[in-house]
């Protein structure tokens, strides 16, 4: 895995502090001051890890997780001054790998950095089951080497699949990571995108089913 690290900060101080500390590290650090920024320098270039901080000029940046959440699983560290509970519990739901409250130090930070950095170049960037591949980089998904021509939410309720065959998951628990978002009495969302996801797998020799009262499962037929 490279060193090209996303800094998203609002407050200038902290981001030159954390680009020399980093780039004396061996990093190569790009900024970004707002979430328009953000969204600039991913278009430009994909990172290989993102520091991003929740409170910025243009939004949240919790909605800017959710939103890449759709199509990419960069490793994301997330930075706020929140310490209570509920904001960490949102910051890992939101699809965050990490979290760290303000104030902090480099060398912690580093730590962290490290840890996501190793844990990250376990992570493949193709997923193959069978003739069925999702290539997590081009964020695509074929079918004996043709494109399924998936919509945004079927890629991510097949990527959620395939990373968790042969376990049962329940309607709500897709729904929280599929749309980012806890689902309120709403199932009929995940029962669509299944019906449809299934159909486009037929030929793959793998199946979406259906255990009563529990959830779904991907796993070969």
């Amino acid at each position: 895995m490279g060193k090209n690290i996303l800094c998203v900060e609002d407050n200038e101080q902290i981001q030159m502090f954390n680009k020399l500390q980093l780039e004396a590290k061996g990093f190569m650090v790009r900024l970004a001051m707002n979430l328009n920024d953000a969204r600039d320098e991913m278009k430009r270039e994909t990172p290989d890890l993102i520091i991003l901080d929740i409170h910025l000029p243009d939004g949240n940046g919790l909605d800017f997780l959710r939103e890449l959440r759709k199509t990419s699983n960069i490793p994301v560290i997330v930075l706020t001054f929140n310490k209570e509970d509920v904001d960490i519990v949102k910051g890992f739901a939101s699809g965050c790998d990490d979290y760290m409250p303000k104030p902090y130090t480099f060398p912690v930070l580093y730590a962290h950095i490290e840890g996501l950095m190793r844990r990250a170049v376990l992570v493949p960037d193709v997923i193959t089951k069978g003739n069925l591949q999702l290539n997590l980089q081009a964020v695509q998904a074929t079918l004996s080497g043709e494109d399924l021509l998936l919509a945004q939410k079927e890629y991510s309720l097949l990527l959620l699949f395939m990373q968790n065959e042969g376990k049962t998951m329940s309607a709500e628990y897709i729904y929280e990571k599929v749309w980012a978002q806890p689902m309120i009495g709403d199932k009929n969302s995940v029962q669509t995108a299944v019906s449809k996801l299934r159909k486009k797998i037929t030929l793959s020799g793998y199946d979406i089913s259906i255990q009563r009262g529990q959830g779904y499962i991907f796993r070969q037929n």
